[in-house]
């Protein structure tokens, strides 16, 4: 059942012109004052959570965005941060995009972090999806095969390193340690210091494509997935949610249906259905415009991308629409008891997930954000089991 309500937030600026007619994402340009400020805004909204009896505030790693889209380059700085200035809420990485870093590195700053915070950030790993981000830094994103390939070894050598114990690895990418002469002797095994105090660490990756090979790597190393986006709609949760178990069920693990995944999904509470939906509509279409042809939300046509990027074209082919989402699944619109009868209807069918994840789309003004976060911890979670107690006692 369940049992955990978390949230996400990525750090956005409040944006004017909204929708598919409003003003193009490349177009978009704000201030070094309004970019800087919404690190602020993340800290409301993580106190916002905290107040309420949310369980994890789930933050994601990006870089180089002046459109003011999502502004946290660093998700272990600002979990540090939050940890001080909240008192139970868990912290989220969602996720660290493995191959923009070195994975010791990674590894290192992970294990400061839990330590410092007695388990309160929750690790979180990806492969990345912005070109501008990821080659970048000097790793391959065009380049799937080699993408994907640096992400797994970096994740091998991650959790070897969590272990606290000297260790080695040669691989495609990473030679640990180099064989360098040091204080008389020459390297041969490596150990990172500080390790996590929390073993095994608890780590979730996001599903995307869910592929067998993404899956069975996921299960080698006992990680949780986070279902979201498009592909928390209609059949696509049902493919993932098998395919996870299968893998898991190939290395003699027996999951139900939802366990160690987090199903993620958009929402907006009003008065009725129809209020919620015309209200959040122009922060949907915003959210399509910037995530829409990275594919992150559903399969688009090339003439549906070019009228996200040029408003001008927006009338002339059919764009995915918020009442599309509602009915996939995807997006909880309406009144309170709308979206406890949609998430009843999921912990029906999914009896093993015990963590969903309910956010606004992007644009959405912080205002509305910890509105609709106070609202749903109040009318909403008090209908699931644990939660009851959970946001009873935040009141």
């Amino acid at each position: 059942m369940i049992t955990k309500f978390d949230s996400s937030y990525f750090g956005t600026v409040d944006m004017e012109k909204l929708g598919y007619t409003g003003t193009p994402i490349n177009e978009r340009r704000y201030s070094r004052e309004v970019l800087g400020q919404a690190l602020h805004k993340v800290v409301a909204y993580a106190k916002c959570m905290d107040e309420r009896g949310f369980n994890t505030m789930w933050m994601a790693e990006h870089h180089f965005q002046p459109e003011g889209t999502e502004l946290i380059p660093n998700l272990l700085m600002m979990a540090m941060h939050l940890c001080g200035v909240t008192k139970q809420l868990n912290i989220g990485c969602g996720f660290n995009v493995v191959p923009m870093w070195h994975p010791l590195r990674l590894a290192e700053d992970y294990a400061m972090a839990d330590i410092l915070t007695g388990g309160r950030v929750i690790f979180g790993v990806a492969r990345g999806y912005h070109t501008r981000e990821v080659e970048t830094f000097g790793s391959p994103l065009t380049d799937q095969e080699a993408n994907r390939a640096m992400f797994e070894e970096g994740v091998d050598v991650i959790f070897k390193a969590f272990q606290g114990e000297p260790f080695s690895h040669k691989g495609r990418f990473y030679t640990i340690p180099p064989e360098v002469p040091y204080r008389g002797y020459t390297l041969k095994e490596i150990t990172l210091v500080p390790a996590p105090e929390q073993l095994p660490v608890e780590c979730w990756q996001p599903i995307q494509s869910g592929s067998q090979r993404a899956f069975d790597f996921m299960a080698k190393h006992g990680i949780n997935g986070v279902i979201g986006g498009g592909s928390a709609e209609g059949g696509a949760v049902d493919r993932h949610i098998h395919g996870f178990r299968e893998a898991y069920a190939r290395r003699g693990i027996h999951l139900e249906p939802g366990e160690r995944l987090a199903l993620g999904f958009q929402f907006h509470i009003a008065n009725s259905r129809e209020q919620a939906i015309r209200e959040a509509a122009p922060h949907y279409e915003e959210n399509m415009k910037m995530f829409g042809e990275l594919r992150l939300v559903r399969a688009l046509t090339d003439e549906q991308m070019a009228a996200m990027r040029n408003p001008a074209l927006a009338g002339t082919v059919t764009l995915p629409r918020i009442e599309d989402a509602v009915a996939a699944g995807g997006f909880l619109a309406g009144t309170p008891a709308d979206i406890i009868e949609q998430l009843k209807a999921v912990e029906k069918r999914y009896p093993g997930l015990e963590r969903v994840v309910c956010a606004t789309p992007l644009g959405t003004p912080l205002a509305v954000q910890l509105e609709d976060l106070d609202r749903f911890s109040k009318e909403v979670m008090p209908a699931f089991g644990a939660a009851k107690n959970i946001a009873a006692a935040a009141h």
